[in-house]
């Protein structure tokens, strides 16, 4: 019996101890892990790393606000690892004790931080200081990248010596960029930006070209795109540049070399105005607050006076006169019969000016020639009916230019059917019929004529009288005693000439 007591004791204090131990164990050697991962620098949450640790646990992923928990994980030392792709690899060690609740934060760094930032470029083309230099320019530079995954994307930055405009292309992909529509006579400043999207951009040094001289061009005619005119400017070879852009609707140049501008007019709201240029289209002025008008704009015509101080131009029944400046406006003269001046010649020693009037619907003509007082000195041409225009004086004075519709045609868009040119002499009082002359092709319009400096051609527009065919500029040669006249091609798809 004695025996039998001591066993079940023995029992009992074996099953008491044993239910100790396997609470000890449980309750007393696991521990929480908590924590959180930011974004290095930011400090931001970030969601759906992967988290694991060594030894190993348990394998999760962050929440929306970059938490994470592991229960019940034994106590030890530990290596967390928190991976995900953009980011550098991130390991924390950690402690865990009994019974106790461990807190960490991992940071993670883009791995974009091993990244090198691209090379500063080197420009190519042109070099430094190049001179002489086309109104078209090709920049060229080189840049490399440590990284060869990376894309490179290229800013251009552009100066000039004339003012402080800033040209700034963005978003270059290639090593290259034309640069069109320069200024002749300028230095311009250039200097490339390059970004790899990781590094602040890097940029190069800063080199300059200067383009060619502005070109001693004679001629100037208007072309037409998207309902606009624009003026070219353009020697006998064909080099040529825009004098205006076809941004704005800008006809009838008139060049005056002791002034050395170019007059033209211009659409401004629904007026057009007197504006003037430097050869080069630099030094946009503004002439005229009053403007020009009368009927139909294309048919509208002014002059300068020959030492470019001046200009007269036409308002309706009234004939102003202007300096270039914009200062002294004077009325100089109004028809008796409201008719409208429509064009407009001042002769070389400015005594005389030639006028074109007409009524409100282009016809019923007269050329005419006054005085600075406004005194008829000599009739020259009338019409009922057929369209006229084109004056000019010879620089002598003593001839003048004009164009008439022989076939008397009225229509309400102004066609013209057989437009001629003729050549008036104030000493005889007669006029020849030029187109016939040179033999001015059938169907055709012969318009806009102007002598050359030393009345030895005359320039003009010739084109069908379809009203849509090509307009082409010729030349017709004159002999010394102006009695034989040949045609010859000069320019394609321009009107209005001046030769100066």
């Amino acid at each position: 019996m004695k025996n039998i007591i001591c066993i079940l004791s023995l029992l009992f204090l074996f099953f008491t101890v044993s239910s100790c131990a396997e609470d000890l164990v449980e309750h007393t050697e696991q521990g929480v892990l908590k924590g959180k991962v930011v974004k290095k620098g930011s400090n931001e949450p970030v969601a759906n790393v992967k988290i694991s640790t060594a030894p190993s646990t348990q394998t999760l992923f962050t929440d929306k606000d970059g938490m994470f928990v592991i229960k019940d994980i034994p106590t030890g030392n530990y290596s967390v690892k928190a991976e995900l792709n953009g980011f550098l690899t991130s390991y924390e060690a950690v402690t865990i004790q009994t019974g106790q609740e461990v807190s960490v934060i991992i940071e993670l760094s883009d791995d974009q931080s091993l990244n090198s930032p691209p090379s500063a470029p080197e420009l190519l083309s042109p070099i430094d200081n190049a001179l002489d230099q086309p109104l078209s320019v090709q920049l060229s530079w080189n840049s490399t990248d440590p990284d060869k995954s990376d894309s490179l994307t290229y800013k251009l930055i552009v100066k000039n010596n004339v003012n402080t405009d800033i040209i700034t292309i963005n978003d270059i992909s290639d090593k290259f960029y034309t640069l069109d529509n320069l200024s002749y006579g300028t230095s311009y400043f250039w200097q490339v930006a390059v970004s790899d999207g990781i590094h602040p951009e890097v940029f190069s040094s800063v080199f300059k070209f200067t383009t060619t001289a502005t070109p001693s061009n004679r001629y100037h005619y208007v072309k037409k795109q998207n309902g606009n005119f624009y003026i070219v400017s353009s020697d006998l070879q064909g080099n040529s540049f825009n004098l205006t852009q076809p941004t704005h609707n800008s006809w009838r140049p008139r060049k005056n070399n002791n002034a050395n501008r170019i007059a033209f007019l211009r659409t401004e709201g629904s007026g057009s105005h007197i504006y003037t240029v430097k050869p080069d289209g630099s030094d946009l002025f503004k002439v005229t607050t009053t403007p020009v008008a009368g009927f139909h704009n294309s048919e509208l015509d002014f002059s300068w006076n020959t030492d470019g101080s001046k200009l007269i131009y036409t308002h309706f029944d009234k004939l102003y006169q202007i300096n270039k400046d914009g200062t002294g406006l004077q009325l100089l003269y109004t028809t008796p019969d409201g008719s409208f001046i429509s064009e407009c010649d001042w002769s070389y020693n400015s005594a005389h000016i030639a006028l074109k009037t007409n009524d409100v619907n282009g016809y019923n003509i007269r050329i005419f020639v006054i005085d600075l007082l406004g005194n008829t000195v000599e009739n020259v041409f009338t019409a009922a009916t057929g369209a006229a225009g084109g004056l000019n004086f010879s620089i002598d004075g003593q001839k003048l230019l004009y164009t008439y519709d022989v076939s008397g045609h009225l229509d309400t868009s102004y066609r013209q059917l057989d437009s001629r040119l003729f050549l008036y002499n104030f000493q005889t009082n007669s006029s020849v019929d030029i187109s016939v002359e040179s033999s001015k092709p059938q169907g055709t319009n012969d318009l806009d004529p102007r002598f050359s400096p030393d009345n030895s051609q005359i320039i003009l527009m010739n084109t069908s009288n379809d009203n849509i065919s090509a307009r082409n500029i010729v030349f017709i040669n004159m002999n010394s005693s102006g009695t034989n006249f040949l045609r010859v091609p000069a320019f394609n798809n321009g009107e209005m000439p001046d030769f100066e």
